[in-house]
């Protein structure tokens, strides 16, 4: 059991390396072919942050783990909204600009509207599937044609002065992508090993465990980033990250084969719903979520994994 979580956590280490060489790489080759750096920002980037998730889903759908494929996801998106905007918002109040929270935020409460209307008979479909995935690629081609309507500002920003050669960028991208393959399946394989030895469902495991290692790195660049005083790339992070986890990898994985809910509640499903809630209405107090309000999400995440320890 003790080799099983070494290579657990091995897993894991290489998932987080994967995504970041994977990143890197592609960002590279996004500049070498002048495509504007917001481009890049929306799009290579924030699905390199969200690599983990999508690799770690898509080997537990494969193994037949369902639970942990979407447990994964809604797991993450309750971390990211309850806990790392908390975090964020406790370490340094988070001002937020009114276009982001008249249109980001939301976008981000209709993904997960979506998704609790799609999962309420307890299964997502490859209908469902084919819908997320198609709300997927709309919200991608709003957020690149918006991006290059606003090219105009990236304009004058100087260029790298040694561009990353071709080479090392694309092999950046093929370490980046081994890494995230061999990386998820040990991963998953020893996550699921270690639930099955202590009696802890697929569903906890993907809600805790597995959705906490996979958002690590968004927690640490948000506390970073609102401590630095940018708060739109914390709050933009936690977005960007939570639409992709519902839309691309819940369709994607949901396309290759049905999602059942074996142990997935409504009762997480409410509490993601409630999470995304309460971020829209910490946003429009002023555009600013306060100390306080951040202190009272990550007591409500707090109690949500008091929760299903409880229930273990």
């Amino acid at each position: 059991m003790l080799l099983t979580i070494i290579l657990a956590l091995v897993g894991i280490a290489m998932v987080m390396l994967g995504a970041r060489g994977l990143t890197d790489g592609a960002a590279a080759v996004a500049r070498r072919l002048s495509v504007p750096p917001v481009v890049v920002g929306l799009t290579v980037v924030a699905m390199g942050t969200s690599a983990p998730e999508f690799f770690i889903s898509l080997m537990s759908s494969l193994r037949g783990t369902t639970d942990i494929a979407v447990g994964n996801v809604v797991g993450s998106n309750i971390f990211n909204t309850l806990l790392i905007v908390g975090v964020a918002a406790i370490a340094a109040p988070m001002i937020l600009n009114k276009s982001t929270v008249m249109r980001e935020v939301p976008v981000g409460m209709g993904a997960t509207l979506l998704l609790f209307v799609l999962a309420y008979d307890r299964v997502i479909s490859r209908w469902d599937a084919a819908l997320l995935f198609a709300a997927f690629l709309a919200f991608m081609i709003y957020t690149v044609r918006k991006a290059l309507r606003s090219r105009h500002n990236a304009e004058g920003t100087p260029a790298d002065t040694q561009p990353m050669p071709w080479w090392r960028a694309a092999l950046f991208i093929v370490l980046g992508l081994a890494g995230l393959v061999w990386g998820s399946d040990l991963f998953v394989d020893g996550a699921v090993r270690v639930a099955r030895y202590i009696g802890v469902s697929d569903a906890v495991i993907g809600l805790t465990i597995v959705a906490g290692g996979t958002s690590l790195p968004e927690l640490a660049t948000s506390v970073v980033a609102a401590r630095q005083g940018h708060s739109e790339m914390a709050i933009g992070n936690v977005i960007g990250s939570n639409v992709f986890n519902i839309l691309m990898i819940l369709g994607i994985t949901g396309l290759i084969g049905p999602l059942p809910l074996y142990e997935i509640t409504m009762t997480d499903l409410a509490v993601l719903f409630g999470s995304a809630l309460l971020l829209w209405l910490f946003s429009y107090t002023r555009f600013t979520i306060e100390r306080w309000e951040g202190w009272l999400l990550t007591g409500c995440f707090v109690a949500y994994m008091g929760y299903l320890i409880s229930n273990v």
